[in-house]
């Protein structure tokens, strides 16, 4: 796969990602735990027949049998990550939810470089220092106005930027193994929506969603969660965990747009100046990376 050809899937799996919030909004009775429980549900369902397809049955089934540690743990990210978000989308805006998501790129090139010891090119640092000067603006400006609840809801929310840096760091350390007990990262994503519906269940009772909200969480589960998670496994043995969770801003512009357009909750000053800066670290990253062929190396590879 090319680096070009990555890139475009990732903007594609933001694309899908970023529909969470404003389809949120449009359920009628379910909320909370039950929105986490559903959603995870109709995942699971989603990604069994496709990897059944993929891999074949006895292929699924002998990963889960024979999983490694990190297999494991990245099922443990994947699990507390869409256990987290959906929650935490159902106590606050999706502005307050998108801005906290953009503390990922932070933490992945912290959590990249201490356990994989990536080294950043000198633009992608500046990148990731200009992006995070764009959520320290919106950060700031959201949380003064914040009611408890909302601050409840954003210390849920803080749960998925910490889990995505460790799990893109993962994907990144099974890409490179190239042997027998190569991590099955697919089969994590299976694992992690299985582990989190079992969790959310009790937590989801008595279930009150309707006909309607089930309708919307299958198009969850299945196009905003199962398919754009498997797309992501097969772009990071491509591109590099820091990159990959720069990328990641897409869905935090994306997902306050939709909710501004299609669901009324219409962005603070703070947001939409903040965000500006976000795409602009976005887009001058990967024009210095196609420009120059330098991103993030491993040690031991040239940055150029």
């Amino acid at each position: 796969m090319t680096h070009l050809r990555a890139v475009l899937l990732i903007v594609a799996c933001n694309l899908m990602w970023s529909i969470s919030g404003v389809v949120t909004r449009q359920l009628e009775s379910a909320s909370g735990f039950e929105v986490a429980f559903w959603r995870n549900v109709f995942t699971v369902s989603t990604l069994l027949p496709l990897l059944a397809w993929l891999r074949g049955p006895a292929t699924v089934g002998r990963a889960v049998l024979n999983g490694t540690l990190v297999m494991w743990a990245s099922a443990a990210c994947w699990g507390i990550m869409f256990t987290a978000f959906m929650v935490a989308l159902t106590m606050t805006t999706v502005a307050n939810v998108m801005v906290t998501l953009a503390l990922t790129p932070l933490l992945t090139a912290l959590v990249a470089r201490l356990a994989l010891g990536h080294r950043l090119a000198p633009h992608t640092v500046f990148a990731i220092l200009l992006a995070a000067s764009g959520m320290l603006w919106m950060y700031g400006r959201e949380l003064a106005g914040a009611e408890q609840a909302q601050l409840l809801g954003i210390a849920v929310a803080a749960a998925v930027p910490v889990c995505a840096a460790i799990n893109w760091t993962l994907l990144q350390y099974a890409g490179r193994a190239a042997h027998a007990r190569a991590p099955d990262m697919l089969t994590a994503i299976l694992l992690g929506a299985a582990l989190a519906a079992l969790a959310n269940l009790p937590l989801a009772l008595p279930l009150r969603a309707t006909l309607t909200d089930l309708g919307w969480l299958a198009l969850l589960g299945a196009v905003q969660l199962a398919l754009p998670c498997v797309l992501a496994v097969y772009v990071a043995r491509v591109l590099p965990a820091p990159e990959l969770a720069l990328f990641g801003l897409l869905e935090v512009l994306l997902g306050i747009t939709w909710a501004w357009l299609f669901a009324g909750e219409a962005p603070s000053d703070a947001v939409l100046g903040g965000g500006a800066l976000v795409v602009t670290a976005l887009l001058l990253n990967e024009a210095f990376t196609l420009a120059t062929g330098r991103g993030v190396s491993a040690p031991g590879e040239r940055t150029g």
